[in-house]
């Protein structure tokens, strides 16, 4: 584990895209100040990334990237999730709160103590959080600038077997969950996914779509969905190498970038 490893990289795609590939959960690397804070053994911390990871999303959406018609801009968190949660509200409105996962963990996934409950989580979101949602506002605000509209794209993974820490956990868990937003996953979008991606569930065991605060709610020219794609079919879990799915899953969300790019 690392200092040195930027907390995220926003890698350039077509300038005409208006398609943002969002991966925030994908990586292990834990700063050695922040790792100093975390009460897990080095071997229960692995076993946790392990099951906590969105393994090989940022590979998925690399080779994607690859293979679409007008290549899409990419925004892939080089952190692990332990160290923040970009994707958390940052405040009492996350309900994950309730199992110690705001933005700022303190519990892990079979709810056992990760950080000590009373730890200020501020100075984490000041060093990592905020600058991560400037970024990415930054970037939905360039799409927005040069081509008129923003399309996000989360990509992440999900594991075959419910995990304690999930609030939701006893509904169906299809091959590939699409989660959507009442205001920002516009019906072409769901049916664009469900087109690429065959057999598809929606907001089961995981709902919602990421959009910076800025304009969440506010501007309809922000689209997006969430594409959560059940572990079993591309690797072996938890935490194991990627298979022959990776390269099928990554043919069916490039033909979904295809299909908004146009």
């Amino acid at each position: 584990m690392t200092s040195v490893v930027p907390s995220f990289e926003l890698v350039p795609g077509a300038g005409e895209s208006p398609v943002i590939l969002h991966v925030p959960h994908s990586a292990r690397e834990i700063p050695a100040d922040v790792r100093a804070g975390i009460v897990l053994d080095d071997a229960a911390l692995e076993r946790e990334l392990d099951h906590i990871v969105d393994a090989h999303t940022a590979e998925l959406a690399e080779r994607a990237a690859v293979l679409s018609a007008v290549t899409p801009w990419r925004f892939v968190n080089r952190l692990s999730r332990l160290v923040v949660d970009p994707e958390r509200f940052p405040d009492e409105r996350e309900e994950m709160l309730a199992v110690g996962m705001g933005a700022v963990y303190t519990r892990t996934t079979d709810r056992k103590v990760l950080r000590p409950a009373e730890t200020d989580p501020e100075p984490l979101l000041a060093r990592y959080f905020r600058p991560y949602a400037r970024a990415m506002t930054e970037a939905v605000a360039e799409r927005l600038a040069v081509a008129g509209r923003a399309v996000i794209v989360d990509v992440h993974s999900y594991p075959s077997a419910a995990l304690p820490y999930e609030l939701h956990g006893g509904g169906p868990r299809p091959p590939v969950c699409v989660g959507t937003d009442a205001f920002h996953t516009p019906p072409d979008l769901l049916a664009a996914a469900r087109a690429a991606f065959g057999e598809t569930g929606v907001d089961s065991p995981f709902s919602g779509t990421y959009v910076p605060l800025e304009f969440y709610g506010r501007d309809p020219r922000v689209s997006a969905l969430m594409v959560e794609i059940r572990r079993d079919t591309y690797m072996t879990e938890p935490g194991g190498p990627a298979g022959p799915g990776l390269e099928r899953l990554a043919s069916a969300l490039a033909a979904l970038v295809d299909a908004v790019s146009r």
